[in-house]
């Protein structure tokens, strides 16, 4: 059975697009979210406080799951940002902390953690869970890691939300 809730999603979008896809989807009658934070950007001749998402690449949508196809249909939409197979929910609560940030005012800087070939990370699901191993490869879904004490490769999906 599909379910009719809404829930918010995290929505992975094209370089540059968070504008634009927020705003066309918001167009068809869809709730979109991209937290926008003021930042002062310096060019040669001058600077200027713009508006850049809080989360650059990233979206958040309030749908249900039949609304997920509709919205993958956007040319500025890659996929939406999955947790254990499955899409990563927000929880209501976290999404009201995100917009009391980004209403704030104050100037907020996000960065990534990001994961590095060469990193040393703890593998966090599946039989391997716990041991930890030397990131080798990893691609915008998937990590592969050497875990020594196994002489093994070891490859998981992961998001970054």
């Amino acid at each position: 059975m599909v379910s009719t809730q809404r829930q918010w999603l995290v929505l992975y979008t094209k370089p540059r697009n968070e504008k634009k896809v927020t705003e066309r989807l918001t167009e068809k009658g869809f709730e979109m979210y991209c937290p926008l934070i003021r930042t002062l950007r310096q060019w040669s001749d001058r600077k200027k406080k713009v508006q850049l998402p809080m989360f650059p690449g990233y979206i958040f949508a309030h749908v249900t799951e039949l609304e997920r196809a509709q919205i993958l249909m956007d040319q500025g939409v890659l996929n939406f940002v999955y947790w254990l197979g499955r899409p990563a929910i927000i929880r209501d609560k976290e999404m009201e902390a995100i917009r009391q940030i980004a209403e704030s005012g104050e100037d907020i800087k996000v960065e990534s953690a990001g994961l590095e070939k060469g990193q040393l990370v703890e593998i966090p699901i599946g039989p391997f869970k716990g041991m930890t191993g030397i990131i080798n490869k990893l691609d915008s879904r998937k990590v592969i890691v050497f875990v020594e004490q196994l002489d093994c490769m070891v490859s998981f999906r992961y998001s970054l939300v």
